[in-house]
């Protein structure tokens, strides 16, 4: 059975990674470990003495693996076996690349066929130009500091800006110079007091203005009854709170009412 996963993105540039094994497995391991820019170390005593902190064990023999990945552990290293979930600290997942922009979709290991076919729908719909608006945005973000100096004014700015139909919706073909356009002419986003009425416990039933500024918001006020899948599509630093209580003033408050 797969077990709940935190996502991270782990810089690997000039790091030593251990990669054990032979065979594809092990040289498709080879090849993701030297697309992040890491050094693929393929002995593990040396991968302990120069600093690694990933393994990937794909070894056939099963009691390899097993030897491999207890050494790996106990040295502190984090340790993924080839198709053994069980086995593994971390997965990987199918990834979109259009750097600096990087999608990964993962199953925590349930079933990687599942992963790549999701990530080749997700590939049909991202444009290329989406890496140079990233790039683009990272450029503008003193300008954005001077126009929206705080940061809960940009998120709302730039929420509107990116969302379908916006001035710099990501789904959409067009020069990453449109960023300036949106800098000189852009909206502030919206802002104020929402009240959400929910038809079902299930969050597929939510309508898109709903999802959105569940996605948004700066502040949810939510009583117990609200179900932890509606929660779930809340922004992780939006405050929460209690029926009754006080409200921060401005941004984008939404109650959600059961």
């Amino acid at each position: 059975m797969s077990l709940p996963s935190l996502p991270l993105f782990h810089r690997l540039a000039g790091q030593p990674v251990v990669v054990l094994g032979h065979g594809e497995a092990a040289e498709a391991k080879r090849r993701l470990v030297l697309r992040a820019g890491g050094k693929v170390i393929e002995d593990l005593a040396e991968g302990i003495d120069t600093g690694a902190r990933l393994a990937f064990i794909a070894h056939e023999d099963e009691r390899a693996c097993e030897a491999d990945a207890i050494r790996a552990r106990g040295a502190g290293l984090l340790v993924n076996v080839v198709d053994k979930p069980a086995l593994c600290d971390f997965t990987t997942p199918s990834i979109i690349d259009r750097a600096p922009v990087l999608i990964a979709v993962g199953t925590g290991g349930a079933s990687a066929g599942l992963a790549k076919a999701l990530r080749l729908r997700l590939e049909r719909l991202l444009p290329q130009g989406l890496g140079a608006l990233a790039e683009a945005l990272y450029a503008a973000r003193g300008a954005m500091r001077s126009r929206w100096p705080t940061g809960p004014e940009r998120r709302r700015a730039l929420d509107a800006a990116l969302e379908d139909g916006g001035a710099l919706d990501p789904l959409r073909e067009g020069d990453a110079a449109r960023v300036q356009g949106w800098l000189e002419g852009g909206a502030d986003g919206a802002a104020g007091r929402f009240t959400i009425r929910l038809r079902s416990p299930d969050p597929d039933d939510l309508t898109l203005r709903e999802a959105r500024l569940l996605g948004q918001a700066d502040a949810v006020v939510a009583g117990p009854q609200v179900p932890g899948a509606v929660l779930a599509r809340v922004r992780a630093d939006a405050m929460r709170i209690a029926p009754g209580d006080a409200e921060p003033e401005g941004g984008i408050v939404v109650v959600i009412e059961p």
